[in-house]
């Protein structure tokens, strides 16, 4: 993210909507493995409906910032304007999972609801 900054880098994908899953954030491999594990499976599950998701997270050695788990992927900082830019960048239509993660996501939930 680049403050103050008002052209993306990247274009925005066509396909926009979907579901946005918030990941566990900044974790050791190893550490919590079972928080990384249920975004996956949260992203599995939308895809599998037909539904799009959204993955954010800040922690590349996970899988769930495999690209090949959603449709789209944002590495980012797990804070609420960080979630909310993606939120509006995408389109999200059907709302965002929180309770995938570990602690940072579930600190989000009212802040991000409050929105």
């Amino acid at each position: 993210t680049t403050y103050h900054g008002d052209d993306d880098d990247q274009l925005a994908g066509d396909a926009k909507g979907g579901t946005l899953v918030l990941g566990s954030g900044p974790y050791r491999i190893g550490s919590s493995v079972e928080f990384d594990w249920c975004g996956v499976s949260a992203m599995r599950a939308l895809r599998g409906s037909g539904a799009r998701g959204v993955m954010v997270n800040c922690n590349p050695e996970t899988v769930s910032t495999d690209y090949d788990e959603c449709d789209a992927l944002y590495f980012e900082e797990l804070s609420k304007e960080r979630v909310l830019d993606v939120y509006e960048r995408e389109g999200i239509d059907t709302g965002c999972v929180i309770s995938m993660g570990g602690q940072i996501p579930q600190n989000l939930a009212g802040p991000i609801h409050a929105a």
